[in-house]
């Protein structure tokens, strides 16, 4: 067992984080600010902001479940990365929403970590089921996305119940144009490369466009992100170019930055999915279309009356979608079956043990 972490230790391992990660690209120091500020507030958004030092941790707390078949993985994994976009076809589709950390891991690291997220949502009475309970629903949608070879959720005629969760947050679109429109206009000059990316990726190129800064997200938070919104035909649109980088699973294993790829269009295109066409990655750039119907869904954003376990064995299921992009569903289920019926829980309470330890220390160190 990994010895328990010391006191400074975790502030060490983020400030070397950042130095790493700004040597790749230009970091936004208020934003950064925000990140730190929103990390001593929370266990739950703590988990989110830090996933450096769950790459940096976790192969010691659980070695053996480091050693199972590798997948693309999508790293970043918590029950708040999901979200809803439109395909090719204009349907609306659920599945995971980001993709910044994915890297060569073992399945099971991805498990783990949504598994924890739950956990810890449940502490801060975000969600009702206990870890047992987590941990069955997480298994049971992730078993079945293996045995069907994975299946995307296209919420038409199927999934209701999922449906019915994912567009409560539709019926006040007003309050998302609000929320973008307030954002604080660019400062300066638009960095090149996403003025180009975003004028792709608009209905029309020669469109009049307003540049604002979009504070989001929590582990990508200080990094650039530039939001193009213009009206267009009678409504408003936006697109969103965020800075890419290589996941923080380069730094763990001490690979620069500069020579890590960055496998963001690898995953999307490999997952069993309907992609969205409008995102991609375009050099340097992640650009993506924003929109009420284009988001992610965070927890507080469902309705009150929700069945949890459905919720959870569905991003059990998505997570499979991902995993068989990279690594056959023989391989994973043969070494899923080899594991006894409580390692995800045993796992996943060693890491929940500590996440609350570094959440701790970094409280300490901000007061």
């Amino acid at each position: 067992m990994a010895k328990k972490t010391v006191p400074g230790a975790f502030a060490f391992a983020n400030a070397a984080y950042e130095r790493w990660l700004g040597a790749h690209l230009r970091l936004v120091r208020s934003d950064l600010e925000r990140k730190h500020a929103a990390m001593a507030e929370g266990v739950f958004q703590f988990l989110r902001a830090t996933f450096f030092r769950w790459a940096q941790r976790w192969p010691a707390l659980c070695p053996e479940s480091a050693g199972a078949p590798e997948v693309l993985a999508v790293g970043d994994l918590h029950v708040e990365n999901f979200g809803t976009w439109r395909d090719s076809e204009g349907r609306l589709v659920w599945g995971v929403n980001d993709f910044d950390e994915a890297w060569p891991l073992p399945y099971t690291s991805d498990l783990i970590r949504l598994a924890t997220s739950a956990m810890l949502a449940a502490r801060e009475r975000q969600l009702s089921l206990d870890p047992k309970q987590v941990c069955e629903a997480v298994l049971e949608g992730y078993r079945g996305g293996l045995e069907r070879g994975g299946s995307a959720f296209v919420l038409a005629e199927r999934h209701g119940a999922l449906r019915d969760m994912a567009i409560e947050r539709l019926k006040n679109p007003e309050r998302f144009w609000e929320k973008l429109e307030s954002m604080p206009p660019m400062r300066g000059r638009v960095p090149p490369g996403a003025r180009k990316g975003l004028q792709r990726m608009l209905p029309d190129p020669e469109l009049q466009v307003r540049y604002v800064h979009r504070i989001a997200g929590l582990g990508s938070l200080g990094r650039q992100r530039v939001v193009a919104i213009a009206e267009w035909r009678g409504g408003k649109v936006a697109r969103e170019a965020k800075a890419a980088a290589p996941s923080a699973c380069a730094w763990a294993a001490g690979i620069p930055a500069s020579e890590a790829a960055v496998h963001y269009q690898r995953i999307i295109d490999a997952a069993v999915r309907c992609p969205d066409p409008f995102l991609r990655l375009k050099r340097r750039w992640i650009v993506r279309r924003l929109a009420p119907d284009c988001a992610r869904i965070e927890l507080p954003a469902l309705p009150r009356r929700r069945d949890e376990a459905r919720l959870l064995s569905a991003m059990g299921w998505e997570t499979a979608n991902v995993h068989l992009g990279a690594a056959p569903a023989k391989v994973i289920r043969a070494d899923l079956d080899a594991r006894g019926p409580s390692w995800l829980g045993s796992a996943a309470r060693r890491m929940l043990e500590d996440v609350e330890l570094d959440f701790e220390a970094w409280q300490a160190h901000r007061a």
